[in-house]
């Protein structure tokens, strides 16, 4: 099933980024260009990067100048996501421009790149959560209670890639359709954002 296959993807390129564990090292996305899996992987990889550039941001210790350059990245790491989001959609709604749409069709509250992308970033809490389930040189009581946190986030992905694989079979047979809006971001957009046109 394409769930089943995006969640593989996620894990290949996730398990690719933690054999540098470096923000600044390149994808090895290897799917054909254009292709879903191409753009899924990239999707992954750019969670992935922002994951740590989060985790880095919050050192207490992190000189101002670099967490301000970090910042800056991951507002471009967001528009990135974004971008990324909306090539999946585009994608779908050519794969099914030619369903018909059953008259009392209906459409969901997010789109179904918007429901892989909570896929993705689950994709990595779960790889975290694991590795903290099993740090060593955690208290036992942290571990159990990572353990208890990645049985929940199993049972999420589960349910999560059921209602993403239900909806795109629903598209597919035409009893639902696509609605995509784009996302608009305003604060990276110096014709948008005052910060950045009152100082232009």
């Amino acid at each position: 099933m394409l769930i089943e296959n995006a969640i593989s993807i996620f894990q290949q390129a996730i398990n690719d980024y933690h054999e540098t564990d470096s923000v600044d090292s390149e994808d090895r996305n290897g799917h054909e260009p254009g292709s879903l899996e191409h753009l899924l992987y990239l999707k992954s990889w750019i969670d992935t990067v922002q994951w740590h550039l989060e985790d880095i941001i919050r050192n207490p210790n992190i000189d101002p100048v670099e967490a301000l350059a970090i910042k800056r990245r991951i507002d471009s790491s967001n528009q990135r996501r974004t971008d990324m989001v909306e090539f999946v959609d585009s994608w779908f709604l050519e794969q099914y421009r030619d369903v018909k749409v059953k008259p009392d069709a209906s459409y969901n509250t997010e789109s179904p790149a918007w429901a892989i992308d909570r896929l993705s970033i689950l994709e990595l809490k779960i790889y975290h959560m694991q590795i903290e389930s099993m740090r060593a040189d955690a208290t036992e009581e942290h571990r159990k209670a990572c353990e208890a946190k990645l049985d929940v986030l199993l049972v999420q992905r589960a349910d999560l890639s059921h209602a993403i694989q239900q909806l795109l079979d629903d598209i597919s047979a035409g009893k639902k359709f696509m609605k995509v809006y784009k996302q608009m971001k305003m604060y990276n957009d110096e014709s948008l954002n005052p910060v950045l046109y009152q100082n232009k």
